[in-house]
């Protein structure tokens, strides 16, 4: 299955944008709640503003809850990021550190915006299990599990350490293009033939095209 939707999607990756591992702690931390795009409109405006920890972090309260204003959320986004941005600086010198020990004690950093980071800005693998992945991952029977914590674990276990990073990709592309939550491309997928959840969704294939989204920045 991981081959074909490596077939299937050979242009998978992160969809936020980022230039920096900065950037991406903060725009990850950001799309809680919200859609990728919404959060890349913002992302220049914030950034030109506030470039570094050190600088977000003595960031004006009013001025950075009008640059998230559109994100909905704004007031606690803005707090999130306050106080992210003065751990970096108070811990690790401004510095975002490689390490998912270390990521998960920053304010407002769990493991799967740590995964994001160390996936996508160091090359170290991870598996991020954000609401389309654990969906996948139990509708093509790879696990039970319901808590990301044991569906990264239990997924992890499957593949080798080096696919992590991109299979976390790949799903979350699927599940936005394809295996949607509710009436799923059945008759379009091209992993149907393994999957045992195959018809939950319409299965006529000239139905289940219409389903497919060819763009799905969300």
């Amino acid at each position: 299955m991981h081959r074909v939707l490596a077939e299937t999607y050979p242009e998978a990756h992160c969809e936020l944008d980022f230039a920096n591992a900065f950037e991406l702690l903060v725009v990850t931390v950001l799309s809680a709640q919200t859609t990728d795009r919404r959060v890349n409109a913002v992302r220049p405006t914030l950034f030109a503003a506030y470039p570094t920890p050190e600088a977000m972090a003595q960031a004006d309260r009013e001025v950075l809850e009008g640059i998230l204003g559109p994100l909905g959320f704004f007031r606690a986004k803005t707090e999130s990021l306050l106080k992210l941005s003065a751990a970096l600086v108070e811990r690790y010198d401004g510095e975002v550190p490689p390490r998912l020990a270390d990521l998960v004690t920053l304010p407002g950093v769990g493991r799967k915006t740590a995964n994001v980071v160390l996936g996508n800005a160091f090359d170290v693998p991870g598996i991020t299990v954000d609401t389309h992945f654990g969906r996948l991952a139990r509708r093509f029977g790879w696990t039970e599990e319901t808590d990301p914590v044991k569906v990264e674990h239990a997924v992890g276990a499957l593949f080798a350490k080096k696919d992590w990073t991109m299979l976390s990709h790949r799903l979350i592309w699927h599940g936005r293009r394809r295996c949607h939550a509710r009436n799923p491309a059945c008759g379009a997928c091209p992993v149907a033939r393994w999957c045992p959840a195959f018809g939950e969704g319409p299965t006529e294939p000239e139905v289940a095209e219409k389903l497919v989204k060819t763009e799905a920045r969300r």
